[in-house]
């Protein structure tokens, strides 16, 4: 597991059904700082006091369903990856998670333990790929004002 400081990888799920959550959580609380919420408005409380690497939500859902708490989810919280379970095959809500939710990755449940693993390394691997990107940006904006700054000075003596 490569993670920044050696920290777990945060994860949230989120699902209607208690059972899941507990199964989840169960199943991969040694490896993974996890969280869970029973409805998109709880995960929304997660994220706002966490930080949250990767997202796992669950398509059906009352009140909301996983693409629409992705969808919420982007206007806040760009950084974590999306990922989207659901136990039917639906394409529209597929169609629906990727344009809208903008997820990285599309699962059906039952959840497989060992794919979901690999789908959750793979997504933190994004997610630092992501932050390395975001860091280098902020230091080219840094070095251009200093250019920038150069310049002026040049340009005025």
């Amino acid at each position: 597991m490569t993670s920044m400081n050696n920290e777990k990888i945060s994860i949230l799920y989120v699902d209607d059904e208690e059972n899941n959550l507990i199964s989840f959580k169960a199943t991969f609380r040694l490896k993974y700082k996890v969280f869970t919420a029973i409805s998109g408005a709880d995960a929304i409380k997660i994220l706002e006091e966490n930080l949250i690497h990767v997202i796992i939500t669950d398509q059906r859902m009352p009140n909301m369903t996983g693409v629409e708490f992705l969808e919420k989810v982007i206007e806040k919280f760009t950084d974590p990856i999306r990922i989207l379970l659901t136990g039917y095959t639906d394409m529209n809500a597929v169609v629906d998670a990727i344009n809208k939710g903008k997820i990285f990755h599309y699962l059906t449940k039952p959840w497989n333990e060992e794919e979901l693993d690999k789908t959750i390394a793979r997504a933190y691997d994004i997610f630092l790929e992501r932050e390395k990107i975001k860091q280098m940006n902020e230091k080219l904006e840094v070095s251009n004002s200093q250019l920038e700054f150069l310049l002026r000075q040049k340009l005025l003596s």
